[in-house]
């Protein structure tokens, strides 16, 4: 039989049409001499009917089981008005099954194939092939195709050249951990599987490919979470001779072109924000600001300096400490003190020692600091931070990252507790620049590249490079877009002299010897005139997950890592036979 098109696209256009179609059982209802089965393939599900009219064919329906992939030929015939269903494309229409073919049986699957199956994640993951079949997950995997193949024409159409970098490369120092892969020619030495095609990239430009870009695969050893794979697809791209300004103008455009291909959506450009990092932290306590949430961080550092209550009078006496808060609409009358309890023990892992706050009423304040706050300096709390009767004052005291993460955390779960999101503005992109060159790593005990070694210093910054300046006040000519709260892109402005490229690896620690041992081939690379150069990376695998209406990535990778950085489904990663690591050099302790 060869089929004649998807059984989810058959509808009252088919009607009187004799048509082959192929796919999934997905329920079978028995009535005797009458056999319902749905049929289900990637586009969706058609209604088959078998009946007494044609008794081979009902003789294959007798066997026919859930999962089962069966092939038949019938007539598209109206379906009885009783039967109808509007909630799927064929619904108003079945088909009549003259012949049938059981072509593969199954065993009984280990969950429902269907949206919404309560399944352990763990569980999908290891029958990974049988969650695929779920029409979400096709629409998901569908929505990541799009985006590729809108990427890949976009980047035609504007002249940039697609051009594949090493998989095996050197490692190098700085950023996350590598993957390392032993050499068998050379026991002892590694490859490593690439983080970003950045230094290949940079090199491109030197050689003239003044717009490249690649679909590239990279590889970060780090801890997972919900938005983060070992594994991931970004969108690479590289330009010479052109500005900050022109590329975040380049990559608005492909937004815009994007988000039409793919859901539909007429993305307005020019309403796209443009915050400086400063700002960012300023007003939301995060890099990657969530801009439907319609309220903000205030800072109370002022108001309360003085304050009766020695929480917030101390944090901002003690040097270098702040108070901050958020008003939550309405969120007086929704949040018991449980409730609040339950949110102070879970900031315990930003570093906050507790969680302060008021609810404001009729009559003013109320909550177990408010008689540290006479009628005078309650209208002072509720004029700096806007808040209404009704609304719920949550407080950060204390250290200016802590506030920040503490108070960035209680405002996307308020906003999400009390449905506050806005959903007149469903995708609210903004760009965020001005970066500080450096960052301090609690994790590595030193100061890092806020976001890589090759970021081009602020053109009024560079004196901060030279000897006897602190090159931690430098910023960056950086810039990030961001999606409804998650980092999207990452991308800059690159060094391309040797002499400024020097100092920044100076300023991070290295000696000219072991800056020449990790980057000589970029540092000669630069001696023969590299142009201006600038790029950006743009995670796909994070943009399907959005664009999907996801909260994790796993959902819109066909063959993802677990939390733990494992693949039930294949059970990597695994031991090797001994032999193999023999071949390699390498010892292993209780290997076979």
């Amino acid at each position: 039989m060869k089929r004649t098109t998807y059984a989810g696209l058959i509808d009252e256009k088919y009607l009187g049409q004799t048509v082959t179609l192929s796919g999934w059982v997905q329920k079978r209802r028995d009535f005797g001499d009458l056999i319902f089965v749905d049929l289900r393939d990637r586009e969706g599900i058609v209604q088959l009917t078998f009946n007494a009219t044609h008794p081979a064919a009902l003789a294959v329906a007798e066997s026919m089981r859930n999962e089962y992939v069966i092939a038949v030929t019938g007539t598209v015939i109206d379906r009885e008005a009783s039967q109808v269903n509007n909630k799927i494309h064929s619904g108003k229409v079945e088909i009549d099954v003259t012949e049938a073919e059981i072509l593969a049986t199954s065993k009984t699957p280990p969950f429902y194939i269907e949206d919404g199956v309560n399944a352990n994640e763990e569980l999908k993951l290891q029958y990974r092939y049988l969650d695929l079949r779920r029409p979400e997950m096709q629409k998901n995997l569908r929505i990541r195709s799009k985006i590729m193949s809108s990427a890949m024409k976009f980047m035609d159409d504007n002249d940039f050249i697609n051009i594949e970098t090493p998989i095996l490369a050197k490692s190098t120092p700085e950023g996350a951990r590598d993957y390392l892969v032993p050499s068998r020619i050379f026991p002892g030495s590694f490859y490593a599987l690439p983080q970003s095609p950045q230094l290949f990239k940079q090199l491109l430009m030197g050689a003239g490919f003044d717009r490249y870009f690649q679909i590239a695969r990279a590889f970060r050893d780090e801890d997972l979470r919900g938005d983060r794979q070992p594994e991931f697809t970004q969108m690479d791209l590289e330009t010479s001779f052109m500005s900050a300004d022109e590329i975040r103008a380049l990559v608005n455009e492909w937004v815009k072109t994007m988000m039409h291909d793919v859901i539909g959506y007429d993305l307005d450009t020019d309403a796209i924000q443009t915050l400086t990092w400063e700002e960012a932290m300023t007003r939301f306590g995060t890099d990657k600001p969530d801009l439907r949430i319609p309220y903000e961080l205030k800072d109370l550092s002022e108001t309360v300096k003085d304050s009766e209550f020695g929480v917030f009078a101390n944090a901002v006496k003690d040097g270098g400490g702040v108070v901050k808060a958020i008003a939550v609409p309405g969120g007086a009358a929704h949040y018991s003190r449980k409730d609040i309890d339950k949110l102070a023990q879970y900031i315990e892992r930003f570093g906050a020692k507790g969680l302060a706050w008021l609810k404001v009423t009729a009559d003013g304040i109320s909550g177990p600091i408010a008689k540290f706050f006479p009628e005078a300096d309650a209208d002072a709390l509720l004029a700096a931070t806007g808040a209404k009767e009704g609304d719920l004052l949550l407080f950060g005291a204390g250290r200016a990252d802590v506030v920040a993460a503490t108070l960035d955390y209680l405002r996307r779960q308020t906003a999400q507790d009390l449905d506050l999101i806005d959903q007149d503005n469903p995708w609210a992109f903004a760009w965020i620049v001005d970066w500080p060159l450096f960052e301090y790593s609690e994790e590595f005990d030193r100061w890092i590249a806020a976001h890589h070694p090759f970021t081009m210093p602020n053109e009024a910054d560079l004196h901060y490079l030279d000897e006897g300046e602190d090159p931690h006040q430098a910023h960056a000519q950086s810039y990030d877009l961001v999606l409804n709260g998650y980092e999207l892109g990452s991308g800059s402005i690159r060094i391309h002299r040797m002499d400024i490229q020097e100092k920044m690896l100076k300023a991070l620690g290295f000696t000219p010897e072991a800056a020449h041992e990790a980057f000589g081939f970029l540092l000669e690379g630069m001696e023969y005139g590299f142009p201006p150069m600038g790029g950006i990376a743009l995670g796909l695998d994070r943009l399907a997950m959005l664009l999907a209406g996801q909260d994790n990535i796993r959902e819109v990778i066909a063959f993802p890592k677990n939390s733990r950085a494992t693949e039930p489904m294949t059970e990597a990663p695994t031991r090797v036979d001994g032999k193999q690591l023999n071949d390699l050099g390498l010892i292993v302790p209780d290997a076979d």
